[in-house]
């Protein structure tokens, strides 16, 4: 590739590939929801078979955690990099190739006979799924015509909690009638189910794709992989306790961003093209989408503690309460892509967030006042802009860019929706415990927690402020553009 600046210009009609002459889009779009559905279900899956594997491997809980926590990592620190190399050596190929790495490394999950193999297996299955999302997403736009754009991501958004959502129920029916190594075996004919979707409904890679030889940026990947490891790890690590070892990878990953940065400003074949960001409403895009994920992830942290001790709930009763959440997101997924496309991209991303901030709003007042029906109102407020955030925000990013971009562009959105989720998870997570005033949730007064709740939600709608903020920036410099 030349190394001139790309400021996404308006699609040019060569840049998509043909549609209804070369594949059936409605199979395609199946076997891409089925590639997304299987990788956001093995996120969760494996959280319920945490006591079995314990058990099964005589480990430690902080042992065992690294099952998932594998998988979290290797998904996060790859997924900009697959989504670069499919731009360069063929996303339809690169597609089956992560299928193929998640089903097989399913299978070795399944028969690991020692804990060191499982976490190894996990983070081989991590690097599919990272494959398969970000190239499922660079797809989605390319297998339906630009006026469905919207509700195809949408449908991927519907798929991704519904597998989500489905993850702890399936995983707690399979261990108990089956037993753990099932978890992991399901994927084996769902895998294959997908790959013969992909493989006969997708759009061949275009031939520029298969004729040109470009240079893959060994050392941009290396160090944006490392810096990723770094921030994921510092917000993982410690047991919700921020010592000197998080600050430490806090530090390395900053290390490590200065030096991606020098290295992309003079690879001949970058990774990232810094140039992208110059374009109108990427980076807004990606810093809106970590902001969005991080108050989501409250919802998750925050939830079953406020649920079990301050309205006294039991184990079955939260567990329920928790599902209506990915439910509404699952059933908000398509509608949220029509509206899309029928409504604009900018005028939704502005209209989920401000349904998202006043989610939070609520969720700060009404728990306290009304018990559940207080929590699950504003609950599924926040759920359902959400679904319309992920369609709207990813339309707005995906939908004007060249074909050879796609990828990288697919892996960065997931990038910063993975980032958010690991932030949320850290820091909501330490400032709720810090509001509770504790450091012992479980064992947190029902006051101390609402008082906890009230403060967390308030200032994770302080965070939807800033984003509706960056959505009008967005909107501004775009319209500057035209």
């Amino acid at each position: 590739m030349k190394t001139e600046a790309i400021a996404m210009p308006a699609p040019v009609t060569r840049d998509r590939a043909p549609v209804a002459r070369t594949h059936s889009s409605g199979w395609a779009l199946a076997g891409l929801s089925l590639s997304v559905l299987l990788s956001s279900l093995d996120t969760s899956i494996a959280n319920t078979a945490l006591p079995a594997l314990a058990k099964a491997f005589s480990a430690s809980f902080q042992g065992v955690q690294w099952i998932v926590l594998a998988y979290l990592l290797a998904s996060t620190t790859v997924i900009v990099s697959v989504g670069r190399l499919g731009d360069l050596v063929g996303r339809r190929r690169l597609l089956a190739a992560g299928l193929s790495l998640f089903t097989l490394s399913s299978v070795l999950c399944a028969f690991a006979p020692t804990l060191g193999w499982l976490i190894a297996a996990r983070a081989a299955q991590g690097l599919g799924a990272a494959i398969m999302v970000a190239l499922s997403v660079a797809f989605a736009s390319e297998v339906v015509p630009k006026t469905q754009t919207g509700r195809a991501m949408g449908l991927l958004g519907t798929t991704s909690a519904i597998g989500t959502s489905l993850g702890p129920s399936l995983g707690g029916m399979l261990i108990a009638g089956f037993g753990w190594r099932t978890i992991f075996l399901i994927n084996l004919p769902l895998g294959i189910l997908a790959l013969l979707l992909l493989y006969r409904c997708l759009p061949s890679d275009p031939e520029w794709m298969r004729a040109k030889k470009v240079g893959f940026d060994h050392a941009g990947t290396v160090l944006l992989g490392a810096m990723l490891a770094a921030y994921a790890l510092a917000m993982t690590t410690g047991h919700g306790q921020f010592g000197r070892s998080n600050m430490i990878l806090l530090a390395a990953a900053g290390v490590g961003l200065a030096l991606f940065w020098l290295v992309e400003k003079n690879a001949p074949s970058p990774l990232i093209r810094l140039s992208m960001f110059r374009a109108p409403g990427l980076s807004h895009g990606l810093i809106m989408s970590m902001l969005v994920s991080t108050v989501m992830m409250a919802t998750l942290v925050v939830g079953p503690f406020y649920l079990s001790r301050a309205l006294g709930l039991n184990p079955a009763l939260v567990g329920m309460i928790l599902s209506v959440g990915p439910m509404i997101a699952a059933l908000a997924g398509v509608p949220a892509g029509r509206i899309v496309d029928r409504l604009g991209a900018r005028r939704m991303t502005t209209a989920s967030l401000l349904g998202i901030a006043a989610g939070c709003s609520l969720l700060s007042i009404l728990p306290a006042r009304l018990g559940v029906p207080g929590y699950l109102a504003p609950l599924v407020i926040v759920t359902a802009h959400y679904a319309l955030f992920q369609a709207a925000n990813n339309t707005a990013v995906m939908s004007d860019v060249r074909q050879e971009q796609r990828g990288v562009l697919s892996g960065m959105l997931n990038l910063s929706r993975n980032l958010g989720l690991i932030t949320g998870a850290s820091v909501m997570g330490a400032v709720f415990a810090s509001a509770c005033r504790t450091s012992n949730l479980a064992s947190a007064t029902p006051a101390a927690v609402a008082g906890g709740m009230r403060i967390t939600f308030a200032i994770g709608g302080a965070l939807m402020v800033v984003a509706l903020a960056i959505s009008a920036g967005r909107g501004s410099r775009m319209s500057k553009a035209r």
